[in-house]
């Protein structure tokens, strides 16, 4: 029946297609953003690449965990499904729930923003049309993935790639073409333990460290969202996001190195875009280079999430505990068009009612890992389950590498709830809603 669900949708997606969608993913704002906070926690130049070093290690578990459980449920919805067959319909409502009004909408409305500041400053508007501008993007980008799956992949793939080039450029220019005048003499010892710049020493400054890194990196299981629309999707799934997640850290660990090679640490904690400034006082065209990199890098994630989240809401209609008409599908495109335009037009009313990032980030950050602990759990059910399908990818040094990933979320989850729990508060205060919701579409149907 599952098969039958997703055969309405057009498979076109290719591997090469959704590396990218994993990528494309990760590599948003954060990577050109965050740097500057984590300096601040751990002033070790040592110890900042280890910081993301670890964090991708950490989400290479997660996708390792995730790559068997997308081979297993190859079908439109991923992370989505894997609640349904594990949990039922509430727990999978609940996820559905929160990516349209928290994750994903949340996070596209503040991608939006980010857009705009870096846009007005490339164009030189004043910061009044930031909002026009945010909202302009998001329904530009709408009517894309609108047009067919293969036309979005191909939008996404070109401004990944662009991506990529760019912070390959930034990586050579800082690791092999900065000028002899201006070499930072880095550092690269080990300080002692308890050595760390804030009262709580070095584990607290990791721990603070890793929330910003861990937000860099999240996004990759974005492509088992897509898995109804991917050829061969068994192996493709799994390995788009093993993939993508190595790529990511490997892309985050040389930018960084090269961060800490143009700029002493002292700058880094000072600056909102340590990119941007370090590429600034070697060339001329640095500032306005960076800027471009980074509003390409937002618009191709925000493409992303345009594309992707939308087969959730979908994949719940089709399942009958969410609007029915979000199941609906473009004859000519083959797109779920009503699932894509609800999620837009949801988030364009979050930046005309936040206006700027906020705190919204906070909470999105806390629900989703919420709900990726609860994910990488169910592959202990569903591996006491018997199957007949071998071609299922297996994780390997199963239970260690998805007990690692749960514990890593356990942590963060409780880090935010400890360090922001106004944000965290409200994100559970949605769920409850969400709760409602649900027993709402229930009796509604009896």
């Amino acid at each position: 029946m599952k098969e039958k669900k997703d055969s309405h949708l057009n498979q076109g997606l290719s591997l090469y297609g959704l590396i990218m969608i994993a990528v494309g993913s990760c590599i948003g704002a954060g990577v050109f953003l965050v740097p500057s906070q984590i300096a601040t926690s751990l002033p070790s130049p040592s110890f900042i690449l280890i910081a993301w070093l670890i964090g991708g290690l950490f989400t290479l578990t997660g996708a390792l965990t995730f790559a068997e459980l997308g081979s297993r449920f190859p079908q439109t919805g991923g992370v989505y499904v894997f609640f349904k067959e594990a949990f039922g319909e509430l727990t999978a409502f609940l996820y559905g729930w929160s990516i349209l009004t928290v994750i994903t909408s949340g996070a596209l409305a503040a991608l939006a923003i980010g857009f705009a500041q870096y846009f007005s400053k490339i164009i030189g508007l004043d910061e009044g049309y930031e909002v026009i501008i945010g909202l302009i993007a998001i329904g530009i980008l709408t009517i894309v993935n609108i047009f067919g799956v293969k036309i979005s992949e191909w939008v996404v793939s070109v401004l990944t790639t662009f991506k990529l080039i760019g912070i390959g450029i930034v990586v050579i220019i800082g690791l092999f073409l900065i000028p002899t005048d201006f070499i930072v003499n880095v550092d690269w010892s080990l300080p002692k333990i308890g050595k760390g710049t804030d009262d709580s020493g070095l584990i607290g400054g990791f721990a603070i460290a890793l929330i910003g890194v861990l937000w860099s990196y999240g996004g990759w299981y974005h492509a088992s969202f897509l898995a109804g629309e991917t050829k061969n999707a068994q192996k493709i799934v799994p390995k788009a996001m093993i993939i993508g997640t190595i790529i990511v850290m490997v892309t985050y660990l040389l930018i960084n190195w090269a961060y800490l090679e143009m700029l002493p640490i002292e700058s880094i904690q000072n600056s909102k875009a340590p990119a941007s400034d370090a590429i600034s006082q070697y060339y001329e065209f640095g500032g306005l280079f960076i800027a471009i990199l980074i509003t390409v890098s937002i618009i191709g994630t925000m493409s992303i999430y345009i594309m992707s989240a939308p087969r959730i809401y979908f994949a719940m209609a089709q399942d009958g505990i969410f609007f029915k008409q979000l199941a609906q599908i473009n004859p000519f495109y083959k797109t779920p068009v009503n699932a894509i335009i609800i999620q837009s037009v949801w988030s364009m009313f979050l930046i005309l009612f936040w206006q700027t990032f906020s705190n919204l980030i906070t909470y999105v950050v806390f629900i989703d890992w919420i709900f990726l602990m609860l994910g990488a759990i169910t592959i202990f059910i569903f591996r006491n389950k018997k199957t007949s399908n071998t071609n299922i990818y297996k994780t390997p040094m199963y239970p260690l590498i998805p007990i690692i990933f749960i514990i890593t979320c356990l942590v963060l989850v409780s880090a935010t709830l400890f360090e922001k729990p106004e944000q965290a508060i409200a994100g559970l205060v949605l769920m409850a809603i969400g709760i409602c919701v649900f027993y709402l579409f229930q009796f509604s149907k009896k």
